[in-house]
């Protein structure tokens, strides 16, 4: 399984915006599901699964950086547009708020969150 990338629509009006982040098939599958807000210049990520698939929206403007194997990708998400990433076990991943307002990530995992023995290993693919 390799990583994709997906731009997705967005319902826009005069009160804001909605996206839905998952299609009722994904969102069976999560066992975890955390909403992330970054300050501007600030990094998240940097780090990957052993056993779980994260399923990430991201609300741009942001760089998203992701490795798979020894090919490392960057993706600049556009301002106020929102793709969806979903990152196999094994694909460190990075995100980084490139704007001037608080960044929007909306995750979900289909391993469950457990501080006792995490899931997630350090890697430092964004800085």
């Amino acid at each position: 399984m390799s990583v994709t990338v997906e731009k997705l629509k967005r319902a826009c009006d005069e009160r804001g915006q909605v996206f839905e982040p998952l299609d009722a098939h994904a969102l069976r599958e999560q066992r975890n599901v955390h909403v992330v807000l970054t300050e501007p210049g600030h990094i998240r990520g940097n780090h990957f699964h052993h056993a779980g698939t994260e399923i990430t929206a991201v609300l741009g403007p942001a760089r998203v950086r992701y490795r798979e194997g020894s090919e490392v990708t960057t993706v600049d998400v556009p301002a106020n547009e929102v793709w969806r990433f979903v990152f196999p076990p094994g694909v460190a991943h990075a995100f980084q708020n490139t704007g001037t307002a608080p960044l929007v990530i909306v995750s979900f995992n289909t391993v469950p969150h457990d501080p006792q023995h995490p899931d997630t290993v350090r890697d430092l693919i964004l800085s």
